[in-house]
């Protein structure tokens, strides 16, 4: 029996690394597009381009996860008021080392890059285990739920 668990846990887990990477992509698309337009087209300076470009991607990607990824059904403005949390430290390091690479001379596509990669991994982690600990899957088939259920009380 808790080898069944774990190998459907297993794919839960799995599908949901790969949802959270593909909406990831689709918010770095958004990220990358409006920050270039604004970096390149519009001469914007760098860190005013990127938490632009940054604000937008992480509304996409928080509503599209919450729904989609982590399936919650969990009071979205506290869910939404965690995920900002996130950005308290997160906005300011890497704006910083993100002025810091521009004036060294990388090009602000790479440091964007560099950021993203750096916030997918640690927005990942922050979502699932903090942000939707206690509401994973609350939007889910309600037999699918009391199923698990089962199976993990039978441990």
């Amino acid at each position: 029996m808790a080898n069944c668990y774990n190998a459907i846990m297993k794919k839960a887990n799995l599908i949901q690394a790969i949802k959270f990477t593909l909406f990831s992509a689709s918010a770095g698309i958004i990220q990358i597009g409006v920050c270039t337009l604004m970096d390149e087209v519009c001469h914007i300076t760098y860190w005013v381009s990127y938490l632009t470009s940054l604000v937008l991607s992480v509304i996409w990607n928080f509503t599209f996860n919450r729904k989609f990824t982590f399936k919650s059904a969990s009071n979205v403005p506290l869910a939404m008021g965690l995920a900002l949390l996130f950005y308290v430290p997160f906005t300011p390091c890497s704006t910083l080392w993100g002025a810091a690479m521009e004036k060294a001379g990388v090009p602000g596509i790479v440091v964007t890059a560099f950021s993203m990669i750096v916030n997918f991994v640690l927005e990942f982690l922050w979502q699932k285990f903090v942000v939707f600990r206690d509401s994973l899957n609350t939007t889910e088939d309600k037999s699918f739920n009391i199923i698990m259920k089962s199976i993990k009380s039978k441990l």
